[in-house]
């Protein structure tokens, strides 16, 4: 959140396009990499698709930056919207802030909004790796990673630490996005384990709070 109302104001009333925005640039990416045989018309509309989209996220995020009263402020406390704008594909990630809000008209609790942040992060972190791997293994020399289900088979594998060593990139491209999905992955798991535990002490220690009242 904000102290700054016109910030709050524009945030408001650009959700829902830069959601839609966020959804395009996906597809777009993903037909790129996926439809190898597609004209070379389809391949410039993506390519614009992409292009104008990833334009969307910069004025957003200009536009913000302008209505601030405090920059300096907003740039320390957004710097995550800061990596959003080089990832654009991780966009789809305020769609959590709905969920939070909007649920039977109940916010979720913290442990529900870490646990849905993390998911959907995952979704959307494996999907685009899966993707961005592919793209740059797939044609190397000496690659075993050749197919969609090869890359997503190696991005479970990889984000979840097991590293069977079945499929590994061997492209510098691909190392890069390894070691970006071990080091989340590292995280999440981290994350997920800490707050399930938590929920887990609250839940049974109201349990015997709730049992030593009724016992007195």
């Amino acid at each position: 959140m904000t102290d700054d109302p016109a910030v709050e104001r524009w945030e408001r009333d650009a959700q829902f396009p830069l959601i839609t925005a966020s959804l395009m640039y996906l597809a777009a990416y993903t037909a790129t990499v996926l439809d190898r045989g597609a004209s070379a018309d389809w391949q410039r509309v993506w390519a614009g698709t992409m292009y104008v989209t990833w334009g969307l996220f910069a004025v957003d995020y200009a536009g913000r930056l302008a209505l601030s009263r405090h920059r300096w402020l907003f740039v320390r406390r957004h710097w995550l919207d800061a990596v959003v704008l080089a990832l654009p594909v991780l966009r789809p990630l305020i769609l959590v802030r709905f969920l939070g809000r909007r649920r039977v008209g109940k916010p979720l609790s913290l442990e529900g909004q870490v646990m849905a942040y993390t998911g959907l992060t995952v979704l959307l972190l494996g999907y685009v790796g899966a993707l961005s791997v592919l793209s740059a293994e797939r044609d190397a020399r000496g690659a075993s990673i050749r197919s969609f289900g090869d890359a997503v088979w190696w991005v479970c594998s990889t984000l979840s630490t097991t590293g069977y060593g079945d499929l590994v990139p061997v492209t510098f491209r691909g190392r890069v996005v390894g070691v970006v999905l071990m080091t989340v992955g590292v995280g999440l798991i981290g994350s997920v384990v800490g707050v399930f535990s938590s929920w887990l002490v609250r839940s049974f220690r109201g349990r015997q709070d709730g049992t030593a009242g009724s016992g007195g």
